[in-house]
């Protein structure tokens, strides 16, 4: 079929939306969570930071499998999987299951990205794939905000259990019709597609961790993984938290505060990506560290937006505090073109 690349790209963009929209909707419902299981804060934010622990333990063996297994077995085994741990979800009764629950989660959600970039690149071609990785990283906007705003209002009229049933039943649903309408790309390069023998992963062997070591013997590389993981930091914290805070400190119910908390910053972050990304091209005309400066503008600039949001009183300027974080957010995600 012509136009099956393009068809894929929309297969996949549904897949990530399920993975952020998963991943959001436990941070609507907080107050819920806490008023029932008696949850102080700190609880709560390690509930939000065990899907993350295992979410970066798990990114870089999740790269490597995908390099040497069948990349539609891992995308569809990986949604059926944290689906189901999303249902699972619904039936938590206590701290330690809501824990267990969420860093399950990030194991599963983890093998998604590395597997699908591989097979769009190996369907897309130069001419259109930047195209192809951009509408589907819309997904990821796209799903955040509803993840935070079908939880946030369903949770206020149905109990909190209900968005987790529905986000993972949903998600259990296009695992299987993915099943057989997903198909798995030849690879560019010549390596096994089916797991075999000879692609078991060998941490012992000396190349691994050789080529791991001279990657961070580069300083640049050793500044950007400092930097981005102090905005990401950042940015994770006013994920989880802001849905929490709006209840509390504007007394939003559940249904706005998920939905405040959320779609003002991603659709901000929509218009920095794009904004980010033709700055740096134009700077790094001008300037050799161009693309550096971009990144610079975004850090700094969200530093007196993330202020100014837990400043204000006045829900007008929180908007404008929550949209231009989001905004320079984003503008620094052109990085992935910072080599150039």
């Amino acid at each position: 079929m012509k136009n099956y690349k393009w068809i894929v790209v929309g297969m996949l963009w549904f897949v990530c939306f399920f993975n952020y929209a998963d991943r959001q909707a436990i941070f609507s419902v907080f107050p819920l969570l806490q008023k029932e299981m008696g949850l102080s804060d700190v609880q709560l934010g390690f509930v939000g930071a065990s899907f993350m622990y295992v979410y970066a333990l798990a990114g870089p063996i999740a790269g490597i499998i995908g390099d040497r297994f069948n990349r539609k077995f891992l995308i569809i085994s990986g949604l059926i999987f944290w689906s189901l741990i999303t249902v699972l979800t619904a039936f938590s009764t206590k701290y330690s299951h809501l824990v267990m629950v969420r860093a399950l989660e990030g194991f599963g959600e983890a093998f998604y990205f590395p597997a699908s970039m591989a097979l769009i690149s190996d369907y897309h071609g130069p001419e259109t794939k930047s195209r192809a990785m951009g509408i589907h990283q819309s997904s990821v906007y796209a799903g955040t905000i509803a993840g935070g705003a079908v939880s946030g209002y369903m949770g206020q009229h149905f109990g909190w259990r209900s968005s987790f049933v529905l986000f993972g039943s949903l998600g259990v649903v296009l695992g299987f019709i993915l099943i057989l309408a997903l198909k798995e790309a030849p690879r560019s390069r010549s390596v096994p597609v089916e797991p075999d023998a000879h692609s078991m992963i060998d941490l012992r062997k000396p190349g691994l961790w050789s080529d791991i070591l001279e990657i961070l013997r580069n300083p640049m590389v050793r500044i950007l993984i400092a930097v981005f993981v102090g905005a990401n930091f950042v940015a994770s914290i006013f994920l989880s938290w802001m849905p929490t805070f709006l209840y509390r400190k504007f007394s939003m119910s559940l249904s706005m505060a998920g939905l405040s908390g959320t779609a003002y910053q991603q659709i901000a972050s929509i218009i920095g990506v794009v904004v980010g990304g033709i700055l740096a091209d134009r700077l790094v005309r001008r300037y050799l560290g161009g693309r550096m400066m971009a990144q610079a503008l975004g850090l700094f600039g969200g530093v007196i937006f993330i202020f100014l949001t837990g400043w204000t009183l006045s829900v007008p300027v929180l908007i404008i505090a929550m949209a231009g974080f989001g905004f320079f957010k984003d503008l620094r995600r052109q990085y992935l073109g910072v080599s150039r």
